[in-house]
């Protein structure tokens, strides 16, 4: 394509690729907010919800566990919850950052400063 440019034919190339994976990371990085994970505890009493972004943004808890006398272990099991979904997420979006890079030739696990 640029014969006698010497390496410039390669810069232009790593250029348009640069340009592609920007526009995708873009539109990645807005599914991520559609996209919903669940963590949960106490075997399925409490479970929260989050998008792929780590945003909670829904909080089950079964009513069988309103005791004064267990409000801490509710707590423990809520937050347990939240951060079994905010690790989810995570993993979500570390996945689908996965599918933009894997054609680019990074290592597997790369993780991008997003």
């Amino acid at each position: 394509m640029f014969k006698g440019m010497g390496g410039l034919g390669d810069m232009a190339g790593m250029m348009k690729k640069a340009q592609e994976m920007q526009a995708k990371v873009g539109e990645m990085q807005e599914s991520l907010s559609s996209i919903t994970v669940a963590g949960e505890s106490g075997a399925g009493l409490v479970k929260a919800t989050a998008t792929a972004k780590g945003e909670l943004i829904g909080l089950d808890i079964d009513p069988s566990i309103f005791r004064p006398e267990e409000k801490e272990m509710v707590e423990d099991l809520i937050l347990a919850a939240i951060k079994d979904a905010q690790t989810r997420a995570s993993e979500r979006a570390q996945a689908e950052m996965g599918k933009i890079t894997e054609g680019l030739g990074l290592p597997p696990g790369m993780k991008l400063p997003f």
